[in-house]
């Protein structure tokens, strides 16, 4: 019988892990919490402990699988399984995770960036369908992304290949965490969103009820302000539509330059469907050039949270 995949999905507050089938079946998923504390000391540990418990509950043996395929957030050194500056998990020293993991289970272990996981994911077993163009955007607390080129994830030179969150959207603009201004990230992110619906919400003297959430200094989410929105604000929706507008600006350029058959936007954001994808498909046929525009779609992502897993482990294939 052909042996069985692990995937883990590495994230600031939940760890989300999954045994696939050799085809990229999920058979069992479930998450722990991530500890942050002490330096992110219990990172490791934990997803070591859960993995072998679950291993031993579920009568599998580590002879059952083929290995272990993990995405994180932060400086991914593949070559020596290393992850240095994820700030969300405080890993701001270079962890050596797949030397602890791989000691611990006995199973050959590969370590990836979280966005290029989702990219993978989506790619092998969801809106990619099987087209080996793909280019995968995820709009959550940050924008990530990841670029499949001729069926292989681009990587660049450092790593850095795929960055489309610090594509420059607005020159002098946002100060991002990158040290750069005018990133996408700064715009079209959950928190991106929320500062561009502040500013323009400042200038607007209409009636608006988003208007009034902030005048009576409730807190604005990105969901907040999708929602009204959908529901005729035109606060809202002129706030909507200057996200889509960064976005299909910074796809468009994306796009121009790797022409993919798709483009996939997910992450949390996304869940705003048509509102943000109707926009955005719009601005993005404005900036790219007719061979692009005629063959590059934009589509919505259809694994949601299990895409990172699902990717993490396509990538112990490898071992096979």
């Amino acid at each position: 019988m052909a042996k069985s995949l692990i995937g883990i999905d590495l994230g600031g507050t939940t760890t989300k892990m999954a045994f696939l089938t050799h085809e990229g079946e999920i058979t069992q998923k479930w998450n722990i919490p991530t500890d942050i504390s002490d330096d992110g000391a219990h990172i490791v540990p934990n997803i070591i402990k859960s993995l072998k418990e679950t291993i031993s509950k579920s009568g599998y043996t580590t002879n059952s699988f083929i290995g272990i395929g993990m995405g994180t957030p932060g400086a991914v050194d593949i070559e020596n399984g290393t992850v240095i500056n994820a700030f969300n998990l405080n890993w701001t020293k270079t962890q050596h995770v797949r030397d602890q993991t791989q000691s611990a289970l006995g199973l050959p272990f590969v370590l990836e960036n979280d966005a290029n996981v989702a990219a993978l994911g989506e790619f092998w077993k969801g809106a990619g369908e099987k087209d080996t163009d793909v280019i995968f955007v995820t709009l959550g607390t940050g924008v990530g992304g990841g670029v499949i080129a001729g069926g292989h994830l681009l990587h660049g030179v450092n790593g850095g290949a795929g960055e489309i969150g610090h594509v420059c959207v607005q020159p002098n603009g946002y100060l991002c965490t990158c040290g750069k201004r005018g990133c996408l990230e700064r715009y079209a992110s959950a928190t991106g969103i929320v500062q561009v619906a502040k500013d323009m919400t400042a200038d607007f003297t209409g009636h608006s009820r988003l208007k009034e959430l902030f005048d009576n200094q409730e807190d604005v989410t990105s969901k907040m302000v999708v929602y009204l929105a959908d529901n005729g604000d035109i606060l809202a929706s002129r706030i909507v539509d200057k996200v889509a507008f960064y976005l299909g600006l910074a796809l468009a350029n994306s796009a121009n330059l790797l022409n993919p058959a798709n483009i996939i936007i997910g992450g949390g954001v996304s869940a705003a469907g048509n509102t943000l994808l109707q926009p955005t498909t719009r601005y993005f046929q404005e900036n790219t050039f007719p061979a692009v525009r005629d063959s590059t779609r934009l589509k919505m992502a259809q694994l949601g949270n299990d895409a990172g897993a699902i990717g993490a482990a396509s990538l112990a294939l490898r071992f096979e």
